[in-house]
This record gives structure tokens, C-alpha cells and sequence, in this order.
């Protein structure tokens, strides 16, 4: 149920979603990623909302393509961006079909519970090049705590996501915090990781 619930709220509230978020300047979290790109690197953002960090990365050179559930946000994101997004579930689709040198997931896990994440990045990683990049943020805490829209959220300490991606054979090249720029207090851990393998 928590998981509908979460699943509906951006279906039924793209709208507010998009104005909530949009506006945000995600240069203190994407910088990390973009400077460890090739100029024209390609990006595939996962969970890509309406396309704020979408749009950042085009405006700086990358061929950038979303992957939204979301009917109503993935609709604002080909109208801003004016690139591909997929509008499709990550948990269902088959990430072989594509292939880029970097994928974001920009608090795209935060809806899934602990135990189900590292499979899931195994899928994701089916899309990323030998030696490709990952910009992977979650919160941080224990549990999950559930907000006043009714969205849940899973939230990790970072020996918990420090082992699952050493589990993924993914190698750190920068790790950072970021508070919520909602003023909500809450904390954001941010990884960038390569993927293993001969370029």
C-alpha cells in the first residue's frame, strides 16, 4: 500500500511537485558528476521528474534522456528539455536496451525499501558503459519515516550504502552532504561511483 501511495502522489500531483522542486539549483550536487564527464558525455537520469537536472546537464553540452513513471512529470520534462524521456516504471524496465557513459539517481531510491535498492542498481547498471558513472543520492537516517503527503521514504547511514555499493563492485570518487534545499533539516549523502570494466 505505502508503495501506491507513493507511486500515485507523483501521478496525481506532478503539478505541485514540479513547482515544489523545479526551481532548485542542483549545481551543489550534479557539479560533483559533471566534472568527471567527457565533454558530450551521455546522461541518463532515472526518476527524472519534471527535468531540472535534465536540463542542467543539456545546457552544459551532455546528450542527456529521462526515465520518468510519472505521466504528468515526464510530459514537463520533454517540454523543457526537448530530449528523449522514457516514460516508464525502473523497476520493470530492461536498462540492456540503452548504453551511456553516466546515470543519475537523484533521490530516485528513496521510495524503495532498503533490501529491494541493490538489486535495483544491478539493473540500472546494465545501461552504463564499461567504467561509466553513477551520481547516486539517498537520506540519510534508519528506517523510513513517512511525510504528511503520505509518501514514505527509506533512508540510509552510509557504512549500510557504503557496503551495498561495494557489493556492486562500484569504486568512490567523491562523496558528499547536502541539506535539504526544501528547509526540511534533512540530510542528503551523495556518491559518485565508477562501474568496473576495461573503457
Amino acid at each position: 500500500m505505502p508503495e501506491i501511495q507513493n507511486r500515485d502522489y507523483y501521478s496525481t500531483h506532478a503539478d505541485e511537485y514540479h513547482r515544489a522542486t523545479f526551481s532548485i539549483d542542483p549545481a551543489p550536487f550534479l557539479a560533483p558528476l559533471a566534472a568527471k564527464l567527457a565533454p558530450h558525455a551521455s546522461v541518463l537520469d532515472i526518476g527524472c521528474g519534471s527535468g531540472r537536472d535534465l536540463n542542467w546537464f543539456k545546457l552544459r553540452g551532455f546528450k542527456v534522456t529521462g526515465l520518468e513513471r510519472s505521466p504528468g512529470l515526464a510530459r514537463y520534462a520533454r517540454e523543457i528539455v526537448q530530449s528523449p524521456v522514457l516514460e516508464v516504471d525502473f523497476e520493470h524496465f530492461d536498462f540492456s536496451t540503452l548504453s551511456v557513459d553516466a546515470i543519475l539517481s537523484v533521490g530516485g531510491l528513496v521510495h524503495v525499501p532498503q533490501a529491494r535498492v541493490p538489486a535495483l542498481l544491478q539493473r540500472f547498471l546494465a545501461a552504463l558503459r564499461p567504467r561509466g558513472l553513477v551520481l547516486l543520492t539517498l537520506k540519510q537516517g534508519s528506517g523510513s519515516r513517512r511525510d504528511s503527503q503520505g509518501r514514505e521514504f527509506f533512508l540510509w547511514s552510509e557504512p549500510e550504502l557504503r557496503a551495498v555499493l561495494r557489493g556492486l563492485g562500484l569504486a568512490e570518487l567523491d562523496t558528499f552532504r547536502n541539506f535539504s534545499r526544501l528547509g526540511t533539516g534533512e540530510v542528503w549523502l551523495g556518491y559518485v561511483l565508477r562501474k568496473p570494466g576495461k573503457p
